[in-house]
C-alpha cells in the first residue's frame, strides 16, 4: 500500500469518478493492477500491462455477475464500463467498507460461515459461463499434467521426488462437488467490521469452479488451528494437503490455466522451490 498516487493515475480516477476526493486518494498495487482507494466512494482498477487489459473486461463482467448473485456479504460493484486511457484499461467499483484482518487472527465461527457461504452457494448458468473450471474428469487432470509434466521436472533433483508425492497426495483425495472458489482469501480481500462481522470479500479475478478446501486452505492464513476449528475434520484435511501441494496460492496459479500452456515454467518452478526451501525450514503444525 501506498499513500502516493501519481498523476497519471489520479486523472483516470477522476474522469471515471467526476468529482471525488482525490486529496484523500491512496494507492494499492496488485499482481498487474494499480488501484486507487478514493474511502467511502470507489476503489478504481488499472492495468499495468496489455495481458491486464485484455482481462479487465471479463473481470469486470465477472464481479457484476457475482454482486448481482446475493451472497451473504458485499462485493465490489462496476460502477462504469471498462474504460481505455492508451494502453491502459480502467473501471471503477465500489466501494467495501472495513479491513482484513492481520496474520493468525480470526473468529473460527465467523470464518466456517463463510467458508460455508462459499461451498453451498448454487452458481448460476451465467456465472459458471465465466468461471474457470480446472478439474477434467474425462482424463487426467490438466492441473496435475502441468505440474508433473512442466514444472516438477524443472525442480532441483533434490526435490523431483519430493514433488511428485505431493501432487499424488493431492491426486488421490477422492472426488468432491466442484463449488464456487474464491482463489484468493487472504488479508485484505476479506473486509470485517470493527466488531467482527464479516462485510464483503473483494477481488475475485482468480475465482473459479473447484474444491472448496482450497479456500479453506486459503483462510489458514488465519492460523491453522482456528481453520481446525471453523471447518469439518474432512474439510481440514484436504485443505492441509492442498496447502502442502507447493503452497495454495501457487497451487491457484496453476488452476487458472484450465489446460492452457505454461508461458513461465521455470520462473513458476523457482517460485515453489523457494516455498519449499522456506517450508523444510521452519517448524510446521502437525498434518492432521
Amino acid at each position: 500500500m501506498s499513500d502516493r498516487v501519481p498523476a497519471d493515475l489520479l486523472e483516470m480516477a477522476d474522469a471515471l469518478v467526476p468529482g471525488a476526493p482525490l486529496g484523500a486518494a491512496r494507492l494499492a498495487r496488485g499482481g498487474i493492477h494499480d488501484v486507487v482507494l478514493l474511502p467511502g466512494v470507489a476503489a478504481v482498477r488499472i492495468s499495468r500491462r496489455p495481458s491486464g487489459a485484455e482481462a479487465l473486461p471479463r473481470r469486470t463482467e465477472l464481479l457484476r455477475v457475482i454482486a448481482a448473485c446475493g451472497l451473504p456479504f458485499a462485493v465490489p460493484e462496476p460502477l462504469t464500463p471498462v474504460t481505455m486511457f492508451g494502453d491502459r484499461a480502467a473501471v471503477a467499483v465500489s466501494w467495501i467498507d472495513g479491513a482484513g484482518l492481520r496474520d493468525g487472527e480470526g473468529d473460527p465461527a465467523k470464518i466456517g460461515e463463510l467458508l460455508g457461504a462459499l461451498r453451498e452457494f448454487p452458481v448460476p448458468p451465467d456465472l459458471r459461463a465465466l468461471l474457470a473450471v480446472p478439474r477434467r474428469y474425462e482424463g487426467a487432470d490438466s492441473w496435475a499434467g502441468i505440474l508433473a509434466e512442466e514444472v516438477i521436472p524443472r525442480f532441483p533433483e533434490k526435490w523431483r521426488e519430493e514433488g511428485r508425492r505431493r501432487l499424488e497426495e493431492a491426486l488421490a483425495l477422492e472426488p468432491v462437488p466442484d463449488s464456487l472458489v474464491h482463489g484468493d482469501l487472504v488479508g485484505g480481500n476479506v473486509h470485517w467490521s470493527e466488531d467482527g462481522k464479516l462485510i464483503g470479500v473483494l477481488d475475485w479475478d482468480r475465482a473459479h469452479l473447484f474444491d472448496p478446501a482450497i479456500d479453506a486452505a486459503f483462510m489458514g492464513w488465519h492460523g491453522w488451528d482456528t481453520l481446525r476449528q471453523a471447518v469439518d475434520g474432512d474439510t481440514y484435511r484436504r485443505a492441509r494437503v492442498w496447502e502442502r501441494t507447493f503452497g495454495v496460492n501457487q497451487l491457484v496459479a496453476v488452476l487458472e490455466l484450465g489446460g492452457k500452456p505454461m508461458a513461465s515454467a521455470d520462473s513458476y518452478a523457482k517460485h515453489i522451490v523457494a516455498w519449499l526451501e522456506e517450508e523444510a525450514g521452519r517448524d510446521l503444525p502437525d498434518r492432521g
